[in-house]
This record gives C-alpha cells, sequence and structure tokens, in this order.
C-alpha cells in the first residue's frame, strides 16, 4: 500500500514539474518565434535595417531634386511631392515598426480577412468617380486629396496567404493539389485582376513573390517549372494583343530606332546616365530632369541618382540591393520556424525582383514596365507596403536562429 501511495505521489510530483517546465519555456511554434535571441538580433537584422534607412532617407533627397523643377514649372510648389514622399514615409515607418514588433506568427490569424479585402480593393480601379489611369494603366484609386494603388497591398495578402498555406500543409507538399494549386489559384485571380488594370509590371512581381515562396516550400520542380513557363506563355500573350504594348515592349530592342516614340523615356535616361560619369554633376544639378526625362521622380529616378551621383551612387544602390538578396537569404535560412522562412523569402524575393525590373527597364536591357523602385521612387502606396514587408522580414531576422 505505502508503495503504491508513493509511486502515484512521484507521478503527480513528475507531471507537476513538467507543467512547471512548460510554462517556463512554451513550446509552442507561436511563442518561439516571439522571442528574441537571447544574445539579441543577429547580424542580418542591422544590416537590413540600415540599408533600409539608407534607402528611404535617399529616396526623399532624390525625390526632392528629381521634382522640384517640374513641380515648379506646372505652377506648383516645388516641394509637393517631397512632403507627400515625407509624409508616407512616416506612415510607411509606423507600419515597419508595428510589423516588426507584432510577432509574426499573429498575422497568420487575418490572413484570410487581408486577402478577401485585398482583392475586393482591387475592384475599385474600375469605379467611375475613384479609379483613374496613369501611364496607361487603371490601377489607381483616388479619394480626395490622397491616391492609392490597391495592387501594392495584395502583394503583401498573396504573400502572407501562401506563406501560411504552405506552413499548415508542409507534411503534404508532394501532393500538388493541396499545396500548388490553391497557391496558383490565388495568383491566377488576382492576375487577372492586375492584366485587367493594364498592370503587368505588378503581375510580374506577385507571381515571382508566389513562386519563390512555392520554391521554397519544398514544391515539386517539374510542375513549378511548368507553371513557370505557363506564366510566361500567357505574359507573352498579354503583350502580343495590343499593339502599344507591343511597340513598348520591343523598343528595348533597338532603341535608337524608338528614341522619339516608345523608346523616348528609356534614351533620356541613359543620356542622363551617361552626364553622371564617376562621381554625378551633384544633387541637384541633372539636366534631364528639366523637362527631358518624363516621370523622373518615380519610374525613372535611378537614372536622376546617376547622374547627380555618378557611378558612386549606382554602386551604393546596387550594392544595397545586394546586400538585402544576400542577408534576407540568410535570415530565410535561419529563420525559427517554416512560417518565418517562407515570409522572409518572399519578401526577399518581392524587393529584388522588383529592383531588378525596374532598373532594367531604366537601362534598356530589359522592357519597360512603369514599376518603381523599392524604397527610392516617389509612391506613395508603394513606400508604404514596401516598409511593411521590411518589417515583416526585420520580425523573422530578430527571431532567428
Amino acid at each position: 500500500m505505502s508503495s503504491s501511495t508513493t509511486t502515484i505521489g512521484d507521478r503527480r510530483e513528475l507531471k507537476r514539474r513538467e507543467t512547471g517546465a512548460k510554462r517556463r519555456h512554451p513550446a509552442t511554434r507561436s511563442a518561439r518565434a516571439a522571442a528574441v535571441r537571447p544574445g539579441g538580433p543577429p547580424v542580418s537584422y542591422y544590416i537590413i535595417a540600415s540599408v533600409v534607412v539608407v534607402l528611404t532617407l535617399l529616396g526623399l533627397v532624390m525625390v526632392l531634386s528629381a521634382s522640384s523643377v517640374s513641380s515648379f514649372h506646372a505652377g506648383r510648389s516645388p516641394w509637393q511631392y517631397f512632403s507627400k514622399q515625407l509624409m508616407w514615409a512616416a506612415f510607411g515607418t509606423l507600419a515597419l515598426v508595428i510589423t516588426m514588433r507584432v510577432p509574426y506568427e499573429r498575422w497568420r490569424r487575418w490572413v484570410l480577412p487581408i486577402l478577401v479585402v485585398s482583392l475586393c480593393s482591387m475592384v475599385l480601379p474600375f469605379v467611375p468617380g475613384l479609379g483613374i489611369r496613369v501611364g496607361g494603366a487603371r490601377a489607381w484609386v483616388k479619394a480626395g486629396p490622397f491616391s492609392f494603388q490597391p495592387s501594392e497591398f495584395l502583394k503583401v495578402a498573396v504573400l502572407l496567404y501562401c506563406a501560411d498555406l504552405l506552413t499548415k500543409r508542409a507534411h503534404a507538399m508532394h501532393v500538388v493539389k493541396e499545396t500548388l494549386w490553391p497557391c496558383l489559384v490565388v495568383l491566377g485571380l488576382s492576375g487577372a485582376l492586375l492584366l485587367a488594370q493594364s498592370d503587368l509590371g505588378s503581375a510580374i512581381v506577385l507571381g515571382s513573390i508566389v513562386l519563390a515562396v512555392t520554391f521554397i516550400a519544398g514544391a515539386p520542380m517539374t510542375p513549378l517549372a511548368g507553371v513557370s513557363a505557363g506564366m510566361g506563355a500567357l505574359g507573352l500573350i498579354f503583350v502580343m494583343s495590343a499593339e502599344y504594348r507591343r511597340e513598348r515592349w520591343t523598343a528595348f530592342l533597338d532603341l535608337a530606332a524608338h528614341k522619339t516614340n516608345e523608346g523616348y523615356q528609356v534614351w533620356q535616361g541613359l543620356i542622363g546616365i551617361a552626364d553622371g560619369g564617376l562621381a554625378g554633376v551633384g544633387i541637384g544639378a541633372s539636366r534631364a530632369k528639366w523637362g527631358y526625362l518624363p516621370l523622373a521622380h518615380s519610374d525613372f529616378i535611378f537614372a536622376i541618382i546617376a547622374e547627380e551621383l555618378g557611378l558612386v551612387g549606382v554602386v551604393a544602390v546596387l550594392g544595397s540591393f545586394l546586400l538585402l538578396a544576400f542577408f534576407g537569404i540568410q535570415v530565410a535560412l535561419a529563420a525559427a520556424d517554416r512560417f518565418g522562412m517562407l515570409l522572409a523569402g518572399g519578401v526577399t524575393a518581392w524587393l529584388c525582383v522588383q529592383a531588378i525590373i525596374n532598373v532594367g527597364g531604366v537601362t534598356g536591357t530589359m522592357p519597360l514596365t512603369g514599376l518603381t523602385l523599392p524604397f527610392v521612387s516617389f509612391g506613395g502606396s508603394s513606400l508604404l507596403t514596401t516598409m511593411t514587408a521590411a518589417g515583416l522580414l526585420l520580425n523573422v531576422a530578430r527571431t532567428s536562429r
């Protein structure tokens, strides 16, 4: 009897100790993700944060430099675009702090509502009185003094959805219909809305995000390669379906022959880049922005950087994105859990692919798509969402192993 009592007491004591240990050391994946490393954030966290700060501050300076002349000539304040960009940078900083501080696992609870709201907002550009057309794309919504591009917020929503889905179904990555197909359904619906807005650039970036996340998650290569080829074919069909799109996309093959029409912007951008030389002509001294280069403060701000800061500025910008790519990959590899890994990998792919497309279009090495340079170009919704994405990346970095 005594032996039996002792055995039951020992079991109770063992159970009590296990319960106490669990309370002291939470074993849930969310708790692990929310805890900062004992030794503090890794080096990658500080480098990524520094890159975001440098690019954002550089963007503010260059937006002021590139837009002041055109604004003044249009009868507006030379500070107009800079003031708007500064306001959105403040909003973006707040969004970055929130997404960096709130444990990223918590965003999984709101994945479906965020996705549904983002998809519904894509219809707004087609509403009379709300939607406006900019640069051939009906992708903007204007409400009073504010305007925004719903497709920018859709990138965050689709990224969160795919990362959450592929985390839940990690055990079934070999079953394509349970993992790859649901992601492609969301991508197909989003891509159709983007193409309806004539926003092929955002569709390409969104496709890159989904493909990157599914690749990192371990989707089978054969169907993934087939999907990539199919997306490329659909994009080509869309481009060739209209003469103005076809001419715009093929102009980069012979810029000299199209320098007075479809290739005018790129040709003027290349002239500005060539004028920059090694050290540039100096901040504020660009000649291209004096009515020669359209959209100098947004899509073509890289050309103004090259002209005013020269090769030094070009290396600084490209080097910053290379650092972001390298350390973003390191953060994904060292993430505390699968969701963090997919989130970090998707954000890194998004920012770097968009930078490559922008710089490629400005330098004439790729077709022109009208995408902004992340953190640098003028654009409120673009700056807000890229800083939000950077906050998610920093969140994963500060909790990485």
